[in-house]
C-alpha cells in the first residue's frame, strides 16, 4: 500500500513523478498544494487554515491529467515564472483546492489579489496612518514585486479606502485585459467583476 503524500495525497505510480531523477512540474505542482492543507503550514501561513482539497485532487494521477487539460497550465509570464494554481478567484475567500474552481493565473495577478492580513495591522486593506501628516494614506500594490502606488491622502479611513477600492477594481480590470487572450474565460469573466470589500 502506497503510503499518503503529506498524509493526504495518492500517488499510485500511474505517472512518473520522476524523470530522470528530477521531480516533474505537476509533482511539484502537487506537493505545493497538498501541503498548504496541512495544520504544520497553517501554524506559518494562518490565512490558510482550514484549506482542504477534493478527494479527485489527493490523487495524482488525477491532478496530472486535470492540469493538462487547464487553459494556463505551463505558462509562464514575461520574466519567466509559470504561472499560479489559484482556488478563489471563482468563489471569493474559497479554501478548498477543487477541480471545479481551480485556474491558472499569471504571478502577477495572483499578487494584486493577495490580502496581506497580517501585516497591514487595524485599519481597511489599502489605509494606513501616517502620523507625520497625521491622515490615512491609501497606497496599492502593483502586481509587481516591490511597487505601490500612493493614491492619496484623506481625513478618514473610509476616504481612504474608497479611493483604494476604486483604483484597485479599475487596476484588476486593466491587467485581466492585458492578459485576456491567455487566461482562462471564467478567470478574466471573474476580474472583471472582482469587488474589494472593506472586510477583505
Amino acid at each position: 500500500m502506497n503510503r499518503l503524500v503529506y498524509g493526504i495525497g495518492i500517488n499510485n505510480q500511474e505517472i512518473p513523478s520522476r524523470i530522470n531523477g528530477i521531480q516533474t512540474k505537476e509533482y511539484k505542482l502537487w506537493c505545493r498544494m497538498l501541503v498548504r492543507c496541512t495544520e504544520k503550514y497553517w501554524d506559518k501561513r494562518p490565512t490558510y487554515i482550514g484549506t482542504t482539497c477534493s478527494n479527485n485532487f489527493k490523487n495524482y494521477s488525477y491532478f496530472y491529467e486535470w492540469c493538462h487539460m487547464q487553459v494556463g497550465f505551463g505558462n509562464k509570464d514575461e520574466k519567466g515564472n509559470v504561472w499560479h494554481l489559484d482556488k478563489d478567484i471563482l468563489i471569493k475567500s474559497s479554501k478548498v483546492y477543487d477541480e471545479s474552481v481551480c485556474i491558472f493565473i499569471p504571478a502577477r495577478i495572483n499578487t494584486l489579489l493577495i490580502k496581506s492580513n497580517a501585516s497591514r495591522g487595524e485599519y481597511p486593506i489599502g489605509v494606513r496612518w501616517h502620523e507625520k501628516s497625521k491622515k490615512f494614506h491609501a497606497r496599492c500594490c502593483y502586481g509587481v514585486c516591490g511597487k505601490t502606488k500612493h493614491i492619496g491622502s484623506f481625513n478618514t479611513q473610509q476616504e481612504a479606502f474608497q479611493a483604494y477600492k476604486t483604483f484597485k477594481e479599475a487596476l484588476i480590470k486593466d491587467v485581466a485585459n492585458e492578459y485576456r487572450a491567455q487566461l482562462d474565460t471564467r478567470a478574466y469573466q471573474a476580474l472583471m467583476k472582482y469587488e474589494v470589500n472593506i472586510s477583505d
